[in-house]
């Protein structure tokens, strides 16, 4: 049985799910160390430490990703460290069965 990897994500859209399928969404601190980078964004990638990685996701059932979710607007362009007012609220998906 193959298993998808856990992917770091800076957008969630419900184009990402099966049919089937609800999400579970717990904020926590941060992400943990590697996983598959999603961040299609270079400066937000570049900001997050991340390589930028512009892919389609699927998620399946059982299926967990992170989601870094920029607070206070649009990064300026060139940007390689949070500007002040900035920040990330991060966010651990599950995606579930909906029947279950």
């Amino acid at each position: 049985m193959t298993t998808n990897p856990t992917y770091l994500l800076n957008a969630f859209s419900i184009q990402m799910l099966p049919d089937n399928a609800t999400v579970d969404f717990q904020q926590v601190d941060k992400f943990p160390n590697n996983l598959t980078s999603a961040i299609g964004h270079a400066d937000t990638a570049a900001v997050l430490g991340v390589k930028p990685n512009r892919i389609n996701i699927k998620l399946n059932i059982g299926d967990v990703a992170y989601v870094a979710q920029l607070m206070g607007g649009r990064l300026p362009e060139g940007t390689t460290k949070l500007p002040d007012g900035f920040s990330f609220k991060f966010y651990k998906i599950t995606v579930r069965d909906l029947q279950a």
